[in-house]
């Protein structure tokens, strides 16, 4: 099967070193310019550039009008980095996603034509509205981070972002998503309603005016950098053990009918390590993973009916464990 490279940051062997206090200050930078343009929402650009940094996937939730798009925009603006928008519907075909090789009548060959993916920041726009044989055609992209179509894999550019969108209210016409390809994804972040102050601010940014001198912080080559030095951080042998009960314990709980997989201690091991690095720190303590376990297992864990039935939810049952599990000092 033939290969080609697609353009994007330089390979990691050839790249200059980043030290964790630069991570440290450029992470800070960008989030603190993000929020010139997205009031409030602090902890939710946070977690999205904790998955980017992480080469993870993010699955945004909340009604219509939460600003999730313009986020989204934002982030691959700041960050220096090719965005494409898809905006799903019941009748999106793979090869709307993938691309598709077309015949030029003037050479009498075939071409690749690139689909949407072929981007650094992706945003799939209500992902449950697709349908599942382009759902799955994601599954090798959000995955293996590459294309293969009619025996050639294009490898995608570096780095690679997928932040998918949820209308949790309209489900009429909706595919809900595969628990294989939710597992896919390292965060599901839900957005609420501003208050009513950050309401306020957003009318008033409005009428004045949105702001146009919005800085690059970065390049697809200065985000590569980063995610090579968030996996330099160090994590103790108690912080491992730590990761694996809180897993496994999701595992054994009778209200859980569906625990965690061991690609959820990974993700939570390395989700874990990359805010270590946006702190400042090249090792990981128990506040890292603790701050993140919500983040990384919504969406993983699957209750038992009677558990819905009484009204509890994931994120209840994930804070109780993280207070029966022995925590390391």
């Amino acid at each position: 099967m033939a290969t080609e490279e697609a353009t994007g940051a330089e390979p990691a062997e050839v790249l200059q070193p980043m030290s964790i206090d630069e991570v440290h200050s450029l992470s800070s930078d960008i989030i603190r310019e993000c929020g010139r343009i997205i009031v409030g929402k602090e902890d939710i650009l946070r977690d999205v550039l904790i998955a980017f940094l992480s080469n993870g996937h993010v699955v945004l939730e909340g009604v219509p009008g939460l600003a999730k798009t313009y986020m989204a925009r934002t982030f691959a603006s700041i960050l220096g980095c090719a965005f494409k928008r898809i905006q799903l519907t019941v009748d999106t075909l793979p090869a709307d996603l993938l691309g598709s090789n077309v015949f030029n009548q003037r050479t009498g060959e075939f071409w690749y034509r690139k689909g949407p993916v072929f981007s650094n920041l992706v945003l799939a726009d209500e992902i449950n509205r697709c349908p599942p044989k382009s759902q799955s055609a994601l599954l090798e992209v959000m995955e293996e981070r590459q294309v293969s179509i009619e025996g050639v894999t294009r490898k995608l550019p570096r780095p690679f972002l997928i932040i998918a969108t949820q209308n949790p209210v309209e489900q009429e016409g909706t595919y809900p998503l595969p628990e294989a390809q939710l597992d896919r994804f390292m965060f599901r972040l839900i957005l609420d309603y501003p208050t009513g102050s950050e309401e306020a601010e957003v009318i008033r940014r409005k009428h004045i005016g949105e702001a146009s001198d919005l800085r690059v912080l970065a390049d697809p080559t200065t985000i590569a950098r980063m995610q090579n030095a968030c996996k330099t951080v160090y994590i103790e042998e108690d912080i491992i053990n730590y990761i694996r009960d809180i897993v496994i314990r999701t595992r054994n709980d009778p209200q859980i009918l569906l625990g965690g997989s061991p690609r959820a201690s990974l993700v939570l091991m390395g989700a874990s390590k990359t805010r270590a690095a946006m702190d400042g720190r090249d090792y990981v303590v128990p506040e890292d993973v603790r701050m993140l376990t919500v983040q990384c297992l919504n969406h993983r864990l699957v209750l038992k009916p009677e558990a819905e039935l009484e009204g509890l939810s994931v994120e209840r049952l994930v804070s109780k464990i993280l207070g029966e599990v022995d925590c390391p000092r």
